[in-house]
């Protein structure tokens, strides 16, 4: 969920008969299954895990965040749900008041009583401190959605909150491989 990173094998880490390429070339090189396992931390679509590791090598990380782009915006609804489901809640900032957990309870309830899936959106730009407001305040506005339209825009989210994912793991471990 948003500012969450899920966490995969580390694709880096040590393997019989010496140590294993790091970076893109470290992911480049993964077998299939593995790769699709790292993928799948980003978004929980095998489709899509499975279509971005087939594309393999990239070239830069810019291409890997295209090939997800575009894996992306090829999810079926099937797809979709798959990767809904391995979603979790908004996760409140330390020290939200007790209303604030109660809010956002009854906002996600009342979300996923309309559209049958967890709220999905991406903070990434979002200062810490506004994360309750914007989850709240998108809750609220998407909730008029009808169900194709709420689909289109939680898929949006899916790809945006998948594009981070990839780009934190790059970066998080000095350009490494997804993890």
């Amino acid at each position: 969920m948003p500012g969450q990173t899920r966490s995969a094998p580390d694709p880096t880490g040590p393997r019989p008969g010496g140590p294993r390429p790091t970076g893109l070339d470290g992911f480049n090189g993964m077998p299939a299954d593995e790769a699709e396992r790292a993928l799948l931390a980003c978004c929980g679509s095998h489709h899509w895990a499975r279509r971005v590791a087939a594309h393999r090598p990239y070239p830069d990380l810019e291409s890997l965040l295209a090939a997800a782009d575009e894996a992306a915006y090829d999810l079926t609804p099937g797809d979709l749900a798959e990767a809904l489901a391995c979603e979790s809640l908004t996760l409140l900032p330390d020290g939200a008041y007790s209303a604030a957990h109660t809010a956002l309870s009854a906002a996600h309830a009342a979300y996923e009583s309309r559209f049958g899936h967890v709220f999905v959106i991406c903070l990434d730009d979002t200062a810490p401190e506004e994360s309750l407001d914007q989850v709240l305040a998108g809750i609220r506005s998407r909730l008029t959605n009808d169900p194709d339209e709420e689909r289109i825009l939680t898929a949006e989210e899916l790809r945006r909150l998948a594009r981070g994912r990839l780009t934190r793991s790059f970066r998080a471990a000095g350009n490494c491989a997804v993890s």
